[in-house]
Parts: C-alpha cells; sequence; structure tokens
C-alpha cells in the first residue's frame, strides 16, 4: 500500500523534528518539513502531497500566515488535504478554512498530536477527503453558535458596553482606570469570541456592537 505523502510546515524546529519522527514511525511519508509558508504553493504543485500539516502562526508575524497559505493552497490545489495545527483555540481561523472548503480539511490542538493514534486518523481521514475538528474546537463553535455573548467575561461585557457607546479604546481605559494595552486585548478577545473575521477594525466594532444591541 503507498504511503500517504506529508509536507510539513512548523516553525519551532523542535516541534517540527519532532512530528516528522512521528509521522514517519505511524508509516507515513515526510516529503519536505520546512519553518515558513514561503512558496508553499510552488512546493506542493512540484512535489504533490496527499495532505499538509501547517501552523496557524507562522513567520513572519506570526498571526495566521498559516491560514492564508492554507487557503491559497485550498484554491490552487483542491485535490490536496489540508490540517492546520494551533497551540490555541481560535475558531474564527477555523471558520475561514471551512469556508475555503470543506472537503480534506481539518484543525488540530498540538496537545493531540503527540498521541500517535489521533495524529494518524486526522491524517488518513483529511487525505481521504474528510473533515477533521478538534473536539475541544467543536465545543466552542457550539456554545459560539449558541449565544455568543455568554462567553464573554464581565470585563468583556463591560468594555463592549462601552464600545457600544462609541467610546474609543483609550477613553474605555481612561473610565475603567486600566491601560490602553489591556483594552485592546480585551477588544481582540471578544472579536474572537464573537466570531468577528478579520476586517478594518471599525468594521468589527460596529459589528461587535450589533451583537451587544441584538442581545
Amino acid at each position: 500500500m503507498t504511503p500517504i505523502r506529508v509536507v510539513l510546515v512548523e516553525d519551532s524546529t523542535l516541534l517540527r523534528e519532532g512530528l516528522v519522527r512521528l509521522l514517519e514511525e505511524t508509516g507515513f511519508e515526510v516529503l519536505a518539513a520546512v519553518g515558513d509558508a514561503e512558496g508553499l504553493v510552488d512546493t506542493v504543485a512540484r512535489l504533490r502531497p496527499d495532505v499538509v500539516l501547517l501552523d496557524i502562526r507562522l513567520p513572519p508575524t506570526h498571526r495566521d500566515e498559516g491560514v492564508r497559505a492554507a487557503i491559497a493552497l485550498r484554491s490552487a490545489a483542491p485535490e490536496v488535504g489540508v490540517l492546520l495545527l494551533s497551540q490555541y483555540v481560535e475558531s474564527t481561523y477555523a471558520r475561514e478554512l471551512l469556508a475555503a472548503g470543506a472537503r480534506g480539511v481539518g484543525y488540530l490542538l498540538k496537545d493531540r498530536v503527540t498521541d500517535l493514534a489521533q495524529l494518524a486518523d486526522a491524517v488518513e481521514r483529511v487525505a481521504a477527503g474528510g473533515t477533521v475538528l478538534d473536539p475541544t474546537l467543536v465545543q466552542h463553535l457550539l456554545l459560539a453558535r449558541a449565544d455568543p455573548l455568554t462567553r464573554l467575561t464581565p470585563r468583556e461585557r463591560e468594555v463592549l458596553g462601552l464600545m457600544a457607546e462609541g467610546r474609543s479604546n483609550g477613553a474605555i481605559a481612561a473610565r475603567l482606570v486600566v491601560g490602553q494595552g489591556a483594552v485592546e486585548k480585551h477588544v481582540t478577545s471578544i472579536f474572537g469570541k464573537l466570531g468577528l473575521e478579520e476586517s478594518p477594525e471599525a468594521h468589527r466594532r460596529v459589528l461587535a456592537v450589533l451583537r451587544f444591541l441584538d442581545a
């Protein structure tokens, strides 16, 4: 039986080498293991893997380079499975990947990859065109669908209420007697919990306030 062919994209050298060893021990063929997504579409076109495993946060900014690369790959080579790896549950990014095509995609927390059986199962299912979502992510998505505002902390609801009043981050910081950096973290967390995808800051603030008012 021909082994499933894999390309791995992970910027942590230690984790990358560990994953290569785990994948090869499980019977997969690792065609390439790199530290960033630059030129990934060309690499995939040249090596023709069955599945690409890639971290969500990659150089140079360590924000969403992995997601952007995955979406580009889905467009250029839809027959190649894509399995995103993340340290944390980031449901907004999972939604972006699913929106780009639900066949042959997956999202797995890195805590799961040390379990050979779970890792092998995820890679095999994605390679076969299935969809794999980490159980923790599913729980978050279900909670968000039921009522996203219930996931906000009391302080986040307070910040959102002040946003609804039209206050800037600086004005909110002054009102709550905290640093502006703390307010920015709360605002970012609010956007994530409400499932507001990356877009201009002003637009997401309006959408967040609308969610607040609807509730």
